[in-house]
Order: structure tokens, then sequence, then C-alpha cells
């Protein structure tokens, strides 16, 4: 093909873009073979003005399959937009840009791209635009478990979607939303969009959709026990969809006919279900249909006293769980040795070639010297060359076989010191959990002692030691599990707009007893206009560590403030005091595990460090800093850094 040709073909693919202005179903339409068509003419046509290169660079994001790839080309594509000032192109770039971070995981930053996309589409008035959008952003929503603003963004597509008659989109769309609903629990609701999602690609003549929307509504009424009507949804979907060979769906409709089957006692006809389920799962390589069949079958196969069996379906569902839950680590590490082999085999496989053909270049050689010696010596040329370039090649497998190693090598190192991080952690928690809960031993003996001598003195100290104790173990644990869910990444995060006193407030009251308990003077509330952007549960752990804390090395008769400034995009929390300080030795790992991390506060608290810990890692999640300054006798001064919230 001519390059005036391939030329030719991409413009009418570029005017049709210019036409309808946004992508629609990319998961689908993507194509390697077309991507790499469009990047060869990039790369033979650098002449081209920066219209046309801004639409290609667009077209490429649009049709590659590497979220990496995608995101680069579409930042050509917003960096070129800008320069051509065109809102639409911009658009464009920053939803594909957008949707490669989606797809990598990264969707803080999805989010963020949709949303300037949506504004962009909005400046020139395209309403489709931001509907296709606001279905992005509902989509990662989904993906967060985030129900409230994912049903706000589907509606606001659906309501853009009718009143522009866009029937394909406005069905997908009330189908996705229909699946919201079905996931959380709400299946009158799901029930109501699937059904009118249905009637919707019945007119526009879809019947894979259609089948989606009529075995989704099946999975429904299994949930609410409407049997018959599940079975009959769900037998018609697979009907329909087995025409497209969709496998995906039928074993999920199959395995939904097993239960409907086994909730009768017709545990034979659950068993067939259950296994064509489990053989499209290994048939398609589907490991989620695997996992899900292999329990449904391990279940029927208990419930027939069939222990053999329903032990091995309960091993390959533990296994294919597993898999799942691990799948991202296990495909690095799988492709990394994958990598590894094949490079050493290929290596291998190419010596042995070469050993080959030099053999026959010397056998012609050999007859060749009995013809002419100027033959010979170019031939003898040609082995050396041959000999050089394999040289080379074994160099350059050395080279990467050493970096590799390298890296397997780092990581190994970096797992040890994670181990050995661990290790001091557990013990110390286990060391000053004992102190807490040794308190508690032997109390109610003394307190019995008392009440028979009348020493009321001594039980009032007694009912000391035991709300420290209990005060001290409740803020460890509570801590413990704040610091356990976030290393597990379970911990919630909701960033929303909430203003600076709804943080430091509720703190100040709930600490209040301690301060007065020890004649503290401190903060007794906070008065500021500042609104911040941040997750409402972190950010107010963050912020009575730091408080209780203060009070915590802070003597009788002390001061402890809580005050709101601001600096440059930034509220700024300062929580100061005029206690006993932090020795400098103890500074440098004030926020981590390493050094000796045991403190004892002015009135005999003691402080292991995980408040401070969990302090830097909610900051860090919440997009902010902390900073601290503290001179030993004289206080300390912690400043946390929390990002302001910025109108759209």
């Amino acid at each position: 093909m001519s390059r005036g040709l391939k030329v030719k073909i991409v413009f009418v693919i570029l005017i049709a873009c210019i036409l309808t202005g946004f992508f629609s179903f990319s998961a689908n339409c993507q194509s390697r073979v077309i991507a790499d068509s469009l990047i060869q003419l990039l790369n033979e046509n650098d002449h081209w003005n920066d219209t046309l290169k801004c639409h290609h660079y667009n077209e490429v994001s649009f049709y590659a399959t590497d979220p990496d790839e995608r995101i680069y080309y579409a930042e050509l594509a917003v960096e070129t937009a800008k320069r051509i000032n065109s809102d639409r192109q911009l658009a464009l770039g920053m939803r594909y840009i957008g949707m490669g971070h989606s797809k990598k995981g990264d969707l803080s930053t999805a989010i963020e791209k949709y949303l300037i996309a949506a504004k962009c589409y909005a400046n020139i008035k395209l309403d489709l635009g931001v509907a296709v959008v606001y279905l992005d952003l509902a989509d990662v929503y989904s993906i967060q478990n985030n129900f409230t603003t994912a049903d706000k963004y589907y509606q606001k597509s659906i309501k853009i979607f009718r009143h522009k008659n866009d029937s394909i989109r406005l069905a997908s769309a009330l189908l996705n939303l229909g699946e919201l609903y079905r996931l959380n629990k709400k299946l009158d609701s799901a029930i109501q969009y699937f059904e009118e999602s249905m009637i919707v690609f019945e007119t526009v003549d879809y019947p894979s959709r259609v089948a989606y929307a009529r075995g989704n509504i099946g999975l429904v009424q299994e949930v609410k026990g409407q049997y018959i009507e599940a079975e009959r949804n769900l037998k018609g979907a697979i009907f329909i969809l087995s025409e497209f060979e969709d496998y995906d769906p039928i074993s999920t409709y199959q395995l939904a006919l097993s239960r409907i089957e086994a909730s009768r006692g017709s545990e034979r006809i659950a068993l067939s279900y259950a296994d064509s389920a489990l053989a499209i799962g290994l048939n398609e390589g589907l490991k989620e249909q695997i996992r899900d069949a292999s329990l449904q079958l391990s279940e029927l196969y208990s419930s027939q006293s069939n222990f053999k069996k329903a032990h091995y379906f309960q091993s390959q569902y533990i296994t294919y769980r597993d898999s799942i839950n691990n799948e991202e680590t296990v495909r690095k590490m799988a492709d990394l040795r994958t990598e590894f082999e094949v490079g050493l085999k290929q290596a291998e496989v190419d010596l042995k070639q070469k050993e080959v053909d030099l053999l026959q270049k010397e056998a012609y050689i050999s007859r060749v010297l009995l013809a002419a010696g100027g033959v010979f010596v170019i031939l003898l040329l040609v082995v050396v060359v041959v000999l050089w370039q394999l040289y080379h090649m074994k160099v350059r497998a050395a080279n990467v076989v050493r970096r590799k190693r390298q890296v397997i090598e780092g990581q190994h190192r970096r797992v040890l010191q994670l181990n050995a991080t661990k290790d001091r952690f557990f013990s110390i928690i286990s060391h000053d959990l004992r102190g807490p809960i040794s308190n508690f031993s032997g109390v109610a003996g003394l307190i019995q002692l008392y009440i028979e001598d009348g020493d009321y003195v001594e039980l009032k100290r007694i009912g000391r030691i035991l709300e420290n104790s209990s005060h001290e173990l409740s803020t460890l644990l509570d801590n413990l599990l704040d610091w356990a869910m976030n290393q597990q990444g379970v911990f919630p995060y909701d960033p929303e707009e909430v203003s600076a006193e709804e943080i430091c407030n509720p703190t100040l009251r709930v600490l209040s007893n301690s301060a007065n308990a020890k004649n503290i003077t401190m903060t007794e509330e906070v008065h500021s206009e500042y609104m911040v952007y941040v997750d409402v549960n972190s950010a107010t752990t963050t912020i009575r560590n730091l408080v209780s804390n203060a009070l915590k090395f802070t003597p009788e008769g002390g001061t402890v403030t809580l005050t709101v400034e601001r600096e440059g995009d930034y509220a700024v929390f300062v929580v100061e005091d005029n206690g006993i300080g932090i020795p400098e030795d103890k500074m440098k790992n004030l926020f981590g595990f390493d050094g000796e991390r045991k403190r004892w506060g002015t009135d005999g608290e003691k402080g292991v460090g995980l408040g401070l810990n969990l302090v830097r890692e909610f900051v860090e999640l919440n997009k902010g800093k902390v900073t601290v300054t503290s001179k030993e006798s004289q206080g300390s001064c912690f400043r946390v850094y929390f990002p302001l919230f910025v109108e759209e």
C-alpha cells in the first residue's frame, strides 16, 4: 500500500472522528493493527501541522491496547490541543488519559482527568461528550464501591441521552445502572432499569445486549426467590448469547440456574449446569467463573456426602480465589520469569543455529578452496563477521541476565527489610499491650480488700489506674486497627469537602476530660472558614493523635493549642504544646518504627509511636504533609498540611 493511499484511509477515519467529537464503547473498538498503522503514519509524516497531529495522537490513544501507550499519546494530544486552542481535542485527550489510568488502577487520577474532560465538553456545549464522560466517572466510582456518586453520574448521563435521543448509549447506561443497583442489593430498582434497557435494545435491534438485560433480570429474580421467572429469563439469555459465542455471561447464568435447581432438590440438574459453567471457564480461561463454579460443585457434592469430590472442588475454589486475589503480583512475577526463560532459550537456539551455519560455511569453504583462493578469502571474512556478531549477542544476553538478577536480589532485600519491620512492630505492640492488661491483673482482689478496710483513698487511686489503663489500651487498639486496615489497603478513603472545624472540634471535645485531669489549658474550640478536601475519618484520626500526644507529654499546668491557618493551597493544622519536647536523637525516626520507640508521658502514660506512624500515613493518604519542630523542655509544634477544597 502506498503512503498516499494510507494517508487517504486515515484521513477518512479522521473526518469521522471530527464529526462525532468523541468515541464511545472504546473497550470493543480497540485495534492493535489500526494503532500500529497510525503510529507508522505519524512517524512517516513528521511535516504534518499540529491540527492533524493532534487528531492522530488521539486516534492512536483510542485504539491503543496498552494503558501506558494510551496515556503517552493522549498526553501528546493534550499538549498539542493546548497549542491549537482546541477544547474538543483537549477533552478527548483528557478522557483517554483517564481511561488509561483507570485501566492501571489509578482511580483518583482517572477521576481528575475525567472531570477536566467534562468541563472542556461543557465549554463547547457538546452535551453528548459530557454524558459519555459521566458514564466513565460512574464506572470508576462503581469500582470504588461509591454507590451514591456512581448513581449520580449514571442518572446525569441518562438524562442527557434521553434528551438527545441517543438510544444505544441510553440503553447501555441503563444496563450499567441496573447492575450497580443489583450489586448493592437494591433489587426492585435494578429490575426496573434492566427492563427499560431491554426495551430500548429491542427497539434498536441489538439482540446480544437484549440478552444481557434479560439474563441480569434473571439473576435478580433468582436472589428474590422468583425461580420460575428467573429460569425463563436465564435460559432465554443463554439461548441468544450462544449464537454470538459470548461465553462469559453464559457461565454466570448457568451458575444461577444451578443454584435454582439445587434449591428445588434437583441435584443432578444442578450438577449439570455447574459442570457446564466450569467447562466454559476452563475453555475460555475465565478465572472468576472457574472459582464460582468450583464452589458450587463443592457444595453440591458435599450435600450428596461425596466428600472426595467436594474436597477436590473446594481446593480448586481456594486455588482460583487466591489466584484472583494475587493476580497482579503473580502476573508480574510470571512475566519476569517467562521473559528470563524465553531469553535463555532463544539465546541457546540462536547459538546452536549459528554453530550449524558456521559448520556449513566451513564445509563450503573447504570445497571452494579447491577451486579458488579468492573465494576462500571472501568466505573467511564472512565467518569473522558472524563470529563477531555472535560474541556481541552473548555479551548482551549476559548483561540482561545480570540486570534481572540485580532486580530480583533488590526485591529479596526489600522483603527481608519489610519482614524485619513487621517483626519489630509486633514485638512493640505485644510488649505495650502487656502493660495495660497487666494493670488489670489482681485489681479485683485489691478492690475487695480496700472495700473491706474502708480505704476509699486507695479505691480512688485504683480507679484512676483502671481508667488510665483502659484509656491507654483503647487508644492503642484503635490506632493498631486503623494502621492494620491501612496497610492492607482496606481503610476507607472517601475524600470530600469538609470544614476545618468539623475535623478539629470533635477531637477537642473528646479530649477535654484528659486535659482537665492534668490541669492543662487546651484550646476549647477552633473557628475557621477554611474548607479542605480530605477523608474525614483519617483526617480526624490524624488530629486526634497529635492532640492526644501533646496532652500526654505536657506536665500539669501546661498549655496545648490547636489552630488553623492557610499556607498556599493548604490549610495548616498547628498542634503546639509547652511540654517536655522530643530528644534530638528521636527526631530522625519520629514517624517510623526504627530505633527505640517507647516514651513515658508526664503522668506515667506510655507511648510507642504507632500514633505518629498513623499520622504520617494518613497525611500522605490525603495528599498532604506533616512537619515538626521541638526542643527538649520547651515543647513541640506539629504542622499538618491538608489540601484546600477547590471548586471545579
